[in-house]
């Protein structure tokens, strides 16, 4: 971290251009450059997308975001977290192209895929964040043991291990999926 230097906004950091493909994200008003995701991530991510989308086809009831969409997870210094893949309620994004720039409402729900190199500590406050934003489910998905660990404010953590059915009745009513289908 450069000492002295100005922190950046989220409006600034929405603005600054592509930092030729590697991911970033802003903590704290400072710009974090992330290594690129490994193609398991990527397949991971792509298919509870997949799930997610082919779910919201038959129940029209909300919006599904990949590729590290910004989320402002703090204000002043501001935080805009990548998530992985986040889910929108049309509760809190009305129906139809999504407006430009970053949203300042959090999604309902937030996927996060470790990568091998995540260290759960780190991987804890981002979850923190999100939660304390009002992301009411935030998910994180373990390829190493095949489970999702859903996290929720003042709840204990939920594990859904391969052979579970991953349901969120709360916040996708009907959405019911064996967990080895994220992995698949």
């Amino acid at each position: 971290m450069a000492t002295g230097a100005a922190l950046m906004t989220a409006e600034e950091y929405a603005d600054l251009p592509d930092p030729h493909g590697y991911p970033t994200e802003l903590v704290k008003g400072v710009l974090i450059t992330m290594a690129p995701p490994r193609p398991r991530h990527g397949q991971i991510c792509m298919q509870i997308g997949y799930l997610l989308r082919r779910y919201l086809d038959d129940h029209p009831t909300g919006q599904v975001l990949c590729n590290d969409s910004g989320v402002i997870t703090e204000r002043d210094p501001d935080t805009v977290r990548g998530a992985d893949i986040a889910y929108y309620s049309y509760a809190r994004v009305p129906k139809g192209p999504m407006p430009p720039g970053l949203l300042e409402v959090a999604p309902d729900l937030v996927f996060e895929v470790l990568s091998p190199t995540d260290r759960w500590s780190e991987v804890q406050v981002k979850v923190d964040e999100y939660i304390d934003a009002g992301v009411r489910a935030a998910c994180v998905v373990d390829d190493d043991t095949r489970s999702v660990h859903v996290f929720r404010r003042d709840q204990p953590i939920r594990i859904f291990k391969e052979a579970d059915e991953f349901v969120l009745p709360d916040v996708l009513e009907k959405f019911r999926v064996k967990t080895a289908r994220f992995f698949e």
